[in-house]
């Protein structure tokens, strides 16, 4: 069965580009929500004992689009949560010298970032992923996931659903983005994931 993660910091830790009310709605109803739908299905189908990426993986196989998107879902939202971290800084290392081949600057690629979410139309999700010719920067419509991609490793996600900005921005989905990748983007766990895939080392995987 699908648990509910806690967040990795406090309700309030985000603020002021994130706010506490938008942190409580968006993880206590909306993924809380996700998680009991994907839960009920799972006991339905007599899928327990699966991983949420093998639920994932299940979903597209059986072509069961409630599964799916209840189950991507959950996998996206706590992949949000650790995109995000209050203490932020800069990418570093080796990922900084592939964002600068991929994108020439910092600059660039939070322009390609915010660009590529606030043009999005309709529901979906901001990706930064590592593939084998670089970085890249997609978006994905409604649960869309890289949960399973064989081809990209996530490395950041940025949600651009209204509910995860309306509280504190409005309709104004680009300033959130900005201030989202200048200030609360965890840089650290897109190094870690961009070692991983380099390694062959084992990705970022939903909390069991």
């Amino acid at each position: 069965m699908i648990r509910l993660p806690e967040l990795p910091y406090a309700y309030e830790a985000l603020q002021p580009t994130v706010s506490s009310e938008t942190m409580h709605i968006h993880h206590d109803k909306h993924h809380a929500k996700y998680v009991d739908v994907a839960n009920g299905l799972v006991s339905e189908l007599g899928l327990e004992g699966l991983s949420v990426e093998e639920l994932v993986t299940e979903a597209e196989r059986r072509e069961h689009r409630k599964l799916f998107n209840n189950a991507a879902q959950s996998w996206n939202h706590a992949f949000f949560w650790d995109s995000m971290t209050p203490n932020y800084r800069g990418p570093q290392g080796e990922l900084a010298d592939a964002i600068t081949q991929a994108f020439g600057s910092l600059e660039n690629l939070r322009t390609k970032f915010v660009e590529e979410g606030a043009n999005h139309f309709a529901s979906g999700w901001a990706w930064l992923a590592a593939g084998d010719q670089g970085l890249v920067v997609l978006s994905t419509h409604d649960g869309g996931t890289l949960a399973n991609s064989a081809e990209l490793t996530p490395l950041l996600l940025c949600d651009v659903w209204e509910h995860a900005y309306y509280v504190d921005y409005r309709q104004d989905r680009k300033t959130f983005l900005e201030k989202w990748f200048d200030t609360v983007a965890n840089w650290e766990l897109a190094e870690q994931q961009f070692a991983a895939r380099k390694s062959g080392g084992q990705t970022w995987r939903y909390p069991a």
